[in-house]
């Protein structure tokens, strides 16, 4: 049945039809992650770089009552802008819609839009996940649901490293969620190549990662994948002096009473304070990788289709 809310550009319409390769991205990167006009440069290059390995990027929002799955200059603009931009996951999608309001979409929303879409390859910074102390708070990022459910592949540089990784990866194993290693045994954190926590199995071949993902959908099993894709070696940071970082920012989140969906950019904010911006120039780096990375896996895919 067709989706009176969903809105997909041309380019993007014509590319699913003819079986070219699609890859995902979302917005709350833009509007939550980064400052103007750093979030535009940044948005302008993971396009380029999907572009150049042969794919087709679909950067994601929600603007004017609409799902958008490929945004145009104009509404990059609104969304790096980010004047009035709300950050959506799955339980606000219906509530922005009807009130039309302009949100951008996390992990959880943009897988949401990308199945809508026939989208099956999406590239993000991290995934979100448990939160350090959720045994008490209950503080468990909607991604994890959403990737129990939505069959899309999610390429990440792991979970953020301000979480609680062991947990995370006891939910996902118990959602029945697969986290390969994109050619590492190691659950990379995010700024770091390795948590000391190990991925399902390693694939050390984009042919092989696209041939996992076809046979898994293929045998109707729901929900989607994560692809964990370490931060270049270059870009690495030292793990213990990240984790000396995240533990002052989550105190300085404790004391100014941050809970929910604010958690994460305040502490993404504070960290990279703490570290002079190392840590945000990290996040650019990994990010442009995951792109790299999952527009090479689509292509495969899209081969086997």
């Amino acid at each position: 049945m067709e989706n009176k809310y969903l809105s997909v550009t041309d380019e993007i319409r014509q590319a699913l039809k003819e079986n070219k390769p699609v890859v995902a991205l979302e917005s709350t990167i833009l509007s939550h992650g980064m400052p103007f006009p750093e979030n535009m440069e940044f948005s302008h290059k993971v396009e380029e770089i999907i572009r150049a390995e042969g794919a087709i990027p679909a950067t994601t929002a929600i603007i004017g009552g609409k799902l958008k799955v490929g945004l145009t200059g104009e509404e990059l603009d609104v969304m790096c802008k980010a004047d009035g931009v709300g950050k959506v996951s799955r339980r606000d999608v219906a509530t922005y819609l009807a009130t039309k309001k302009t949100g951008a979409t996390t992990v959880a929303t943009t897988m949401m839009l990308a199945e809508m879409a026939g989208i099956r390859v999406f590239a993000t910074g991290g995934i979100g996940g448990v939160h350090r102390g959720a045994e008490t708070t209950m503080d468990i990022s909607a991604d994890l649901q959403e990737l129990a459910n939505t069959q899309v592949a999610v390429v990440c540089a792991g979970a953020k490293s301000l979480l609680d990784i062991p947990k995370t990866l006891e939910y996902l194993e118990t959602m029945g969620v697969p986290v390969l290693g994109m050619g590492t045994e190691d659950f990379p954190a995010f700024y770091c190549r390795r948590s000391g926590c190990k991925v399902d199995c390693r694939i050390d071949t984009y042919a092989e990662m696209a041939a996992v993902l076809k046979t898994k959908w293929d045998l109707g099993l729901k929900g989607g994948v994560v692809i964990a894709n370490p931060i270049p070696e270059e870009y690495e940071l030292d793990f213990d002096e990240m984790e000396a970082v995240i533990n002052r920012a989550l105190e300085a989140a404790k004391e100014a009473n941050i809970h929910g969906k604010d958690t994460t950019p305040f502490l993404l904010s504070h960290i990279k304070e703490y570290t002079n911006g190392v840590s945000f120039a990290s996040n650019l780096q990994l990010a442009y990788n995951n792109a790299r990375v999952a527009a090479r896996i689509a292509i495969e895919y899209a081969k086997m289709k």
